[in-house]
């Protein structure tokens, strides 16, 4: 386990959002890992902590954290009522046809589809900022949040993400990146008891950072 496996970028007595690193996981999955970036910040701080919404296990970026439960829920109210907006940058496999647009259709990632959930619908903007030889960068706005939403709407379109194992195989991709190349960089949220809204970006992490400045070479 990294050492610093996250960076605090804003901080007040009742919210905490964090820049995390990859392969760091955000809850104990069924495996029952103990070491969780929930269980280092509280460590860190000193004090208990709950997460307000997900990044997979090889996403970086930005993630809201409460310092109660009921900071907790008012938070989770405002990502229901769509008050939380998200961005990400991400390296794709392949030229997209289509620079800019919407993708809309009903998805279910494979967990949900072992227990018998229905498919939901996901909605995601998408927005092609660099087209290289064999991938392309882009930027997703999240409409909805739905669990592998990006991963499995990417896939699904013909172009998933860089590293993806689990809805793509390895032989699929001509580049290749040794993780799943998303990151969380854009957040706003509407702080629940000062009613501002609080909008927080950040850098590429260095791995993705290293990659494209390689290819621009």
């Amino acid at each position: 386990m990294p050492q610093e496996s996250f960076k605090i970028i804003f901080d007040d007595e009742h919210v905490i959002v964090i820049n995390k690193i990859a392969k760091v996981l955000i809850q104990p999955s069924p495996k029952k890992e103990k070491i969780t970036l929930t269980y280092l910040l509280a460590k860190d701080i000193n004090q208990k902590v709950f997460p307000c919404h997900r990044l997979d296990r090889e996403t970086t970026g930005l993630i809201i954290y409460a310092k109660s439960q009921a900071i907790e829920k008012r938070i989770m109210e405002e990502f229901k009522r769509g008050q939380v907006k998200k961005k990400y940058l991400a390296f794709v496999k392949g030229k997209l046809k289509v620079k800019k647009g919407l993708l809309k259709d009903y998805i279910i990632d494979r967990e949900a589809k072992i227990y018998g959930e229905p498919k939901k619908l996901a909605k995601t903007g998408y927005q092609v900022l660099k087209g290289f030889k064999d991938w392309s960068l882009v930027e997703f706005i999240p409409l909805t949040g739905r669990t592998n939403q990006l991963r499995i709407q990417m896939a699904k379109i013909g172009h998933p993400i860089l590293g993806e194992r689990k809805y793509a195989f390895g032989r699929d991709f001509k580049v290749k990146f040794r993780r799943l190349a998303l990151h969380a960089y854009y957040l706003s949220f509407i702080h629940p008891l000062a009613k501002q809204r609080v909008n927080l970006e950040i850098d590429l992490p260095k791995d993705m950072k290293t990659f494209l400045c390689k290819v621009k070479q």
